[in-house]
């Protein structure tokens, strides 16, 4: 034990988990914590906050929920004043905040595609930023963790304008690690398969359904406890040390598939 300790252990640790409230980073949160880490899940639903936190104190009594709208670049600087006031610094960032819309894109409205942007897009961009220029000037040796997707690497339907935007995610997550790796911060992305969550669970029915089945190797549907391990791998400085522009594929065989 004490040998994965030294490999995984994120004792004296804290991470900010954006989008913490969800299902995928909420359970992602559970590993960090399960680890050492004192996590704060940062979202705007304080209710969806609680079930979980409550469920991270078995392992981490300091876990704690922050609200702010990440679309504002505003609201994350006042979000990473908050965190260090009250644990002193911030090493580890989840970037998680996302949504989608099925809508074809020859019907895709101005305002749904700027709050997809805004939402996916720019809650990364503007807290790389502040996170980013924070770790620099403290020496902090910090590591980001992006959430992009399938759609980011390869088409698929019906999610034009989400897919646009974690394509962006994944070459952001990329140009970032290639400027901070001389500052010793570390930036990688985890690319989910398929996983119900709140934001996809009604469009995964019937012939969709299907096509995504006989796609996935596994033959199922991803559970969210099974991205706490390449969440570990890459949130720790001695694990995960050489690793940063990676993107880790938890997919079940997805991205194999071919005919």
């Amino acid at each position: 034990m004490d040998y994965l300790n030294n490999l995984f252990g994120l004792e004296g640790k804290t991470a900010v988990i954006i989008g913490g409230t969800g299902v995928l980073c909420g359970a992602m949160a559970e590993g960090l914590a399960g680890a050492g880490a004192e996590v704060v899940l940062v979202g705007r639903d304080e209710d969806k906050a609680n079930v979980r936190l409550s469920a991270i104190h078995k392992y981490q009594e300091k876990a704690y929920f922050e609200r702010a709208d990440v679309t504002h670049k505003k609201e994350i600087e006042d979000l990473l004043s908050r965190v260090i006031k009250r644990s002193g610094k911030a090493d580890i960032l989840v970037n998680g905040a996302g949504t989608t819309a099925p809508t074809p894109i020859v019907d895709i409205k101005e305002n749904e595609l700027d709050n997809i942007l805004s939402i996916n897009l720019k809650s990364i961009f503007f807290a790389s930023q502040v996170f980013g220029s924070y770790m620099i000037e403290n020496s902090i040796k910090g590591s980001m963790i992006n959430i992009g997707s399938m759609s980011g690497l390869v088409p698929l339907s019906r999610v034009f304008a989400y897919s646009a935007t974690k394509a962006a995610v994944h070459n952001i997550s990329k140009n970032l690690a290639r400027e901070w790796a001389s500052q010793s911060i570390r930036v990688n992305t985890i690319v989910p398969g398929f996983f119900p969550t709140d934001l996809n669970r009604k469009y995964l029915v019937g012939e969709r359904l299907e096509n995504i089945m006989r796609h996935t190797p596994m033959n199922r549907f991803g559970d969210a406890s099974e991205l706490i391990g390449a969440t570990l791998l890459l949130a720790s400085n001695q694990a995960g040390s050489f690793i940063t522009g990676s993107e880790i594929v938890v997919d079940g065989g997805f991205s194999s598939m071919t005919i």
